[in-house]
């Protein structure tokens, strides 16, 4: 413990590891990031960021950086092979209720522009966890360079595969405390080809020289895959194609993915045979006839990955003085563009409560504040969840998908927009910070952690607002 406050270990250097170091720079609060890789390749090609997140990226100062990077997004497009557009959702609707546009910002920008609020001496690379050990008065890591690190709080934000989780869910499970669907595999019904092209030349599809543009998702006629394009800030074309799996491919898929990797992601060789599985299908843009495989050959080795796309809410979260976050607690299917923000929310709801635990806090004290942390937390992601895996529905084959596509083809407008309504409700912002007022005709919810972490800014400080 650093004098009165505690000292925050954070287990991975991903979106949410990044966010609650941002803001626990801003709170003067001591932390380190220890990341497993000597350097962190951020998989996916682009990121849908709007309202949910824009406010933080005011509070972290940042915000002109990250408009900078970003393209608004009005609408998105759902079409078919051989059938053309089928349905367009508008966004518009979201800028009313909140004063924000959608951005789609490409994931390695924006990753660099968080790496940017920590301190490089705050991230640690090449920092595998192999052992955690938990005492009352402490929690230490023992990396796999033979190094040790104390501190008094313990987050695991190394992802799916989280390390921090595996090491305590082994504990509690020899303690009888584990649930039994915490104990299962995470389960997966996709893989995803993600990549980004080299900066290029848009005269090819006007659709995207322009400030504001759609983006596009394509389903095939009668195989198993998706893809979806869309642009940047950079002038490059992002994409991602999803193989829908059934019983026997996604069991020969996830013996394939463990015979090359202990993560998400496949080496090079599986992404090259996909593109090549892939490379002749349709662009649904552009004023020639052009396929993936176009866009695949203007994209950087370094660009382009094949991920798996696993789907899950474990139910326990934290135990003593570890806790978890993001896709360590929680795998969303990226149908509903909701992965990241729910990492950067757990780390804004955890950094207000982290905020607030009393001088030199006791074991019970942060086995009390993770709890609250969870709470505040898991009705938000599971409606996360359950809506990623309803829109995902529609990109399914079948009985189900064909059900699916009809009833979101028929969805009346007005139903649509008090959906969205719901959606952006969520809008959390550090307590512990200058408030951001809001935007639109609707107002945010009340989010615990960043009311009790202003009440207790206010009580320190003896001002009425966080500076």
């Amino acid at each position: 413990m650093s004098g009165d406050k505690p000292t925050v270990l954070i287990v991975g250097a991903g979106l949410g590891g990044l966010m609650l170091g941002a803001l626990l720079e801003k709170a003067n609060i001591p932390y380190a990031i220890f990341e497993r890789t000597s350097v962190v390749k951020p998989l996916g090609s682009a990121l849908m960021i709007g309202a949910a997140i824009i406010p933080i990226m005011e509070q972290l100062g940042c915000i002109d950086e990250f408009l900078a990077l970003g393209k608004a997004t009005p609408e998105v497009t759902v079409g078919k092979v051989g059938q053309g557009a089928l349905y367009t959702v508008s966004t518009r609707p979201q800028v009313e209720y909140t004063g924000y546009y959608n951005y789609i910002v490409a994931r390695p920008f924006f990753y660099d522009m968080m790496l940017r609020q920590v301190p490089k001496e705050k991230l640690h690379f090449s920092k595998r966890v192999l052992t955690i050990n938990q005492e009352e008065e402490r929690v230490t890591i023992q990396t796999a360079d033979n190094c040790v690190y104390e501190g008094d709080i313990l987050v695991g934000a190394d992802g799916a595969y989280s390390a921090v989780r595996k090491r305590m869910y082994e504990t509690l499970k020899q303690e009888g405390k584990l649930p039994k669907s915490d104990q299962e595999e995470l389960p997966f019904k996709s893989t995803c080809l993600v990549g980004q092209t080299q900066p290029m030349d848009f005269a090819d599809f006007p659709e995207f020289n322009k400030d504001q543009v759609a983006f596009y998702n394509t389903m095939a006629a009668d195989q198993p895959y998706t893809w979806v394009i869309f642009a940047t800030a950079q002038s490059t074309i992002a994409y991602m194609v999803i193989h829908h799996l059934d019983q026997k491919s996604s069991k020969a898929a996830e013996e394939q993915r463990f015979r090359e990797s202990e993560n998400s992601q496949w080496g090079s060789h599986a992404a090259k045979e996909m593109c090549e599985e892939t490379r002749e299908f349709p662009l649904p843009i552009g004023t020639k006839k052009m396929t993936m495989g176009d866009l695949y050959d203007l994209t950087p080795a370094d660009m382009i990955s094949k991920v798996m796309l696993e789907e899950k809410v474990f139910q326990t979260w934290h135990s003593g003085r570890i806790g978890l976050l993001g896709d360590a607690c929680h795998k969303l299917n990226p149908s509903g563009a909701q992965g990241a923000v729910s990492a950067m929310h757990d780390a804004i709801a955890l950094a207000n409560l982290i905020y607030t635990l009393p001088p030199r806090p006791s074991a019970s004290a942060i086995e009390k504040m993770f709890s609250e942390y969870q709470a505040e937390r898991i009705g938000h992601v599971t409606e996360s969840y359950n809506n990623s895996k309803a829109i995902s529905k529609v990109m399914e084959r079948g009985l189900v998908g064909s059900i699916a596509l009809f009833i979101r083809t028929h969805f009346p407008s007005w139903l649509m927009k008090i959906m969205i309504r719901r959606q952006i409700l969520n809008r959390p912002q550090a307590g512990f910070l200058e408030t951001i007022p809001l935007k639109g005709s609707i107002p945010a919810i009340v989010s615990p952690s960043t009311e009790k972490a202003r009440a207790a800014y206010k009580q320190r400080s003896g001002t009425a607002t966080p500076i």
